[in-house]
């Protein structure tokens, strides 16, 4: 334990008593959630990045140390396992490090070192480098028996030896490895019968290029190497070398004798065929990694902001998934998001039956009394949202574009097939694009965030690491929004702290059987939901109109006491208590400081009493296009348009106009000062005006520069 908090403290720069105090939470099988919300006096109010950056270190010491048992049993099962070997791999904080200690004794495949041993030329090897001896070649003709048939066969052998050994020195390592880091660069070149390939066209910036490797941006090296790993570049990493050899000969040679030269010779070799090979991948692999924690950051940031966009909230929604030729799917939602009604109208060519869609909408928007209209923003699209504007409802009407990225997949998925067996696919998906507008949150959940769109180069990052931060992103979000037990589905439950998929299912088939959910306390009586998880889930569930008013709020079922205390001293009841800000100031939190409840966690107690089941997101925004703008052609330099945030990536952000093509703000686009982070100017969904600065209609690219902010 006490190397375990020296390695996160010393890798995070947080209090020891912080990071001592949330591992002993963690190994209690506490979530990040619960701990960052309802312990903050034992963290000392850390909040949940800090928390996941313990995590993320615990996880890393406790892989090292795996290892080094791992490489221990090895060195023992070998019998070359000595004290100072041990204590120092004991002593490695750095997994690198501790490759290099092992590397000698590794099991590996036969070498060409390995051969010459097994020849004799080991004693050959050590003569030549101990750099002594004034005539090699004499020396050398007495190994020239069995396999070796020459003094050159014996010399080669010795050579290879004496790479192998070269190759296993750490202080020869980490010197290349440091001229790596600082000198190296990655290079391009087309592979020739793909110049003019359609599909590599994509890549064309990379046909012939260079860069240094410690300055390439994350989005450009996974362009690099998607573009290689289809084939239709070859990439390769490059230093000085003559530098690089001259280094490993200072290291080296010691004198100007006969052994000069073969020393000389396997320096080379071992360079060119071990070391190089070997630390140049490593060095691509670190910049790989690299880049891959910089886009999946990105990709959970933008999956945050579009977990949290804006719901309209329990509204009734008519909603359409847009189309041409196969009509328009529509479908109404009650105020809880369940279907009432679908049916196809086809507006649009070629059938043009515009009067009788129009009829149908009009009707149906009375008759299940629609608050809102949701429209897909796939084909058709801006034609279906005109056609929409020009009806007469009897009432306002609010018509909101829905980005429906990812809807398809939901509409085949499980979940989807469970809600609505008996419907098919164009049904679910205008369902899930209505639903999407009543609650974003709710919605997304049930489709793998890898088919939300909001990532660059998502299939080429490590896929491991990529889920685990896409989860804990979007457990975040949950937990910081909250759910209703009585309305939320399997997946939206199952991202609640200490919940997980089977007691989620659990909890539906519970309440499907006995009805709605009416205290936190009879949450208990969900099989296998046992002390630990309620524990850690119970201040993330909400229950509307409950028993207890406390059950529909942040407060924690185990600081319920101090409430009904507080209500008790002031000489009111817990529900006269809740919403009453001036009373909730007057009071003295001080006196309810005890062992198990401190400041802090008073300060959240009396911050959700004043407004207790408040939704942290902001509500949804009506937005138009500009309705002249139908497609790219369209476009001139320097036009003003209205656009919709719908990306953002490291090297700026993509912006809806309202075509089929996302135009690109660079950062050297969005301020006129240096951008730091993309995320410090502008956030996913939000609402911008923009100025067209370049239209390339061959390559369907479009710059824009940000004029101004619509809303933040």
């Amino acid at each position: 334990m006490t190397h375990l908090l020296k390695y996160i403290t010393s890798q995070t720069q947080l209090p020891q008593k912080s990071v001592e105090n949330t591992v002993k939470l963690l190994n209690d099988d506490c979530t990040i959630p619960f701990i960052s919300r309802y312990r903050k006096e034992l963290t000392g109010n850390l909040d949940e990045v800090q928390i996941g950056e313990i995590v993320k270190f615990k996880e890393q010491f406790e892989a090292l140390e795996k290892r080094k048992i791992a490489i221990l049993k090895s060195l023992e099962e070998q019998e070359v396992l000595t004290a100072e070997l041990q204590k120092k791999i004991e002593e490695t904080t750095d997994l690198i490090a501790l490759e290099d200690l092992y590397l000698p004794y590794k099991k590996k495949r036969k070498t060409k070192a390995d051969t010459a041993r097994e020849n004799g030329l080991e004693p050959l090897a050590k003569i030549i480098m101990s750099q002594n001896a004034s005539d090699i070649s004499s020396i050398a003709l007495k190994y020239v028996k069995g396999e070796v048939n020459s003094e050159e066969e014996a010399l080669e052998g010795a050579r290879h030896i004496i790479a192998e050994w070269i190759n296993e020195r750490t202080d020869i390592r980490n010197m290349l490895r440091n001229r790596l880091e600082r000198f190296a660069v990655i290079s391009t070149k087309v592979v020739k019968k793909f110049e003019d390939d359609e599909k590599a066209q994509k890549f064309r910036d990379y046909f012939d290029w260079n860069e240094a490797l410690n300055k390439i941006p994350s989005h450009r090296l996974l362009a690099i190497l998607r573009a290689t790993s289809e084939g239709f570049i070859r990439q390769k990493i490059e230093i000085d070398d003559e530098k690089a050899l001259f280094k490993i000969e200072e290291r080296i040679i010691k004198a100007n004798n006969s052994a000069l030269k073969q020393i000389k010779l396997a320096i080379d070799d071992s360079y060119k065929r071990l070391l190089f090979p070997a630390l140049s991948n490593e060095a691509l692999s670190a910049a790989k990694e690299k880049a891959d924690e910089s886009a999946i950051n990105v990709f959970a940031k933008n999956l945050k902001q579009l977990l949290l966009g804006s719901p309209l909230g329990e509204k009734r929604v008519l909603a359409i998934d847009p189309g041409f030729r196969s009509g328009c799917k529509i479908v109404c939602l009650d105020a809880q998001g369940n279907l009432h009604h679908n049916e196809t109208i086809f507006p649009h060519a070629p059938k043009n039956d515009t009067s009788t869609a129009m009829k149908k909408i009009s009707s149906l928007a009375d008759a299940h009394k629609i608050e809102a209209i949701a429209i897909g923003n796939g084909t058709a699209s801006r034609e279906t949202e005109q056609f929409i504007k020009r009806i007469q409802f009897k009432n306002p009407m609010q018509v909101f574009v829905v980005n429906e990225a990812g809807a398809s997949i939901y509409s085949a998925s499980k979940i989807a097939r469970d809600e609505f067996p008996n419907y098919d696919v164009t049904v679910r998906g205008a369902v899930s694009i209505g639903r999407r507008l009543q609650d974003p949150l709710a919605e997304l959940v049930k489709i793998d965030a890898k088919s939300i769109g909001v990532g660059q180069y998502q299939h080429d990052v490590d896929q491991t690491k990529l889920k685990s931060s896409l989860d804990t992103s979007v457990e975040l979000c949950v937990n910081s929004v909250g759910v209703n037990i009585n309305t939320a589905s399997v997946p939206l439950l199952s991202y609640v702290s200490g919940i997980g998929p089977k007691l989620a299912e659990n909890l539906v088939n519970y309440r499907e059987e006995n009805g709605a959910f009416t205290s936190r306390e009879a949450i208990k009586n969900v099989p296998r939901l046992g002390g630990k998880a309620f524990e850690q889930a119970a201040g993330f569930l909400r229950i509307k109109n409950g028993e207890n008013p406390l059950d529909d709020s942040s407060v924690h079922p185990e600081s319920y006491s101090v409430v009904s205390k507080m209500a008790k001293d002031e000489k009111v009841k817990v529900s006269e208590l809740i919403g009453n800000k001036t009373l909730l100031q007057k009071i003295d939190l001080e006196k309810y400081i005890s062992e198990k409840i401190g400041l802090p966690t008073l300060k959240d107690i009396i911050k959700e009493l004043e407004k207790p089941g408040l939704d942290i997101r902001e509500e949804a925004k009506v937005f138009t296009f500009n309705q002249n703008i139908k497609n790219i052609t369209d476009l001139r330099e320097g036009q003003l348009l209205p656009g919709i945030v719908n990306n953002i990536t490291n090297f700026g952000c993509f912006v809806d106009i309202g075509i089929k093509e996302s135009g690109l703000i660079h950062v050297s686009n969005l301020s006129d000062s240096f951008v730091k982070d993309v995320n410090e100017h502008v956030h996913l969904h939000q609402q911008i005006v923009v100025k067209v600065l370049d239209v390339d209609v061959e390559r369907k690219r479009i710059q824009l520069k940000l004029h101004h902010l619509e809303t933040r």
